[in-house]
């Protein structure tokens, strides 16, 4: 694999990842039409460890504070309860068809593009239309019950093109949350969530990997990291002035683009 695409991938990785536009669905398109195959999409699957530490790296005082208070604030321990409870059901499905996920779904190309432009026009309708009035202006107030609604949503990113940070934004924003709560929430729903992603598929998947592709993987990890850092500094802000209209048309517009590229080129 040249260094550049592991630049590239890595960079769309970190900048896709936490906006609701699919990083998996960006990934997958770049590297079909790159002529990159990883074996069995481990290398899009293990940069996102870099996504991951930058939520770590951003939010590293929040998150120590909750850990020093977990033992002494109920309100800690409650939303670390909706974490884990929007957590399980991706858990669950993600595991019970992760083969199916990685060999069938991954490999369609059309599927991820039709998933973009179908996500948009859902994310724009929900964003202007659908979303009831607000009930929690911050993330850490989604009770435990909501919370697992939005992990039922979560589990429609198991089909690529969809977008974790979409379907989970979607279901904040239908289960009461303001716009920035809900992308917070989110941000720190990935944690666990792409934690346990990347623990099961390094898992499955330790043998196909070659001494050869640490170098790759190393750089797109790094790359993923960086660009991540800064998307998560700067979401919420653009988030809470602009809406998610703006990514709602970025989606349909990739995906329509790699609709008429695939048509062209194949």
């Amino acid at each position: 694999m040249p260094i550049w695409q592991a630049i590239l991938l890595g960079f769309l990785e970190g900048l896709t990842e936490f906006l609701p536009v699919s990083s998996t669905g960006h990934l997958l398109l770049a590297g079909h039409f790159l002529g990159f195959e990883s074996p069995a999409k481990t290398f899009e699957v293990q940069i996102q460890l870099g996504a991951i530490l930058a939520v770590v790296v951003v939010y590293f005082g929040k998150l120590w504070q909750m850990l020093l208070a977990l033992p002494t604030d109920p309100w800690v321990r409650r939303f670390v309860i909706s974490l884990f409870v929007a957590f399980l059901p991706a858990a669950v499905f993600g595991a019970l068809l992760h083969g199916f996920i990685k060999d069938v779904l991954f490999e369609n190309p059309v599927l991820v593009c039709a998933m973009l432009i179908a996500g948009g026009f859902v994310l724009l309708a929900v964003d202007r239309w659908l979303a009831p009035t607000p009930r929690f202006s911050d993330a850490m107030d989604i009770p435990p019950a909501r919370a697992l609604g939005i992990g039922f949503f979560q589990c429609l990113a198991l089909m690529p093109g969809v977008s974790r940070s979409g379907a989970t934004i979607v279901g904040g924003l239908l289960m009461g949350a303001e716009r920035r709560a809900a992308a917070e929430f989110s941000f720190l729903l990935a944690l666990p969530t792409m934690s346990g992603a990347f623990a099961y598929d390094l898992y499955v998947n330790w043998n196909k990997i070659e001494a050869t592709d640490v170098l790759p993987l190393g750089v797109g990890f790094v790359m993923a990291f960086l660009t991540a850092v800064v998307v998560v500094k700067l979401a919420l802000g653009f988030i809470a002035k602009h809406g998610f209209t703006p990514f709602a048309w970025w989606r349909i517009v990739v995906g329509s683009i790699g609709l008429a590229a695939l048509t062209i080129y194949g």
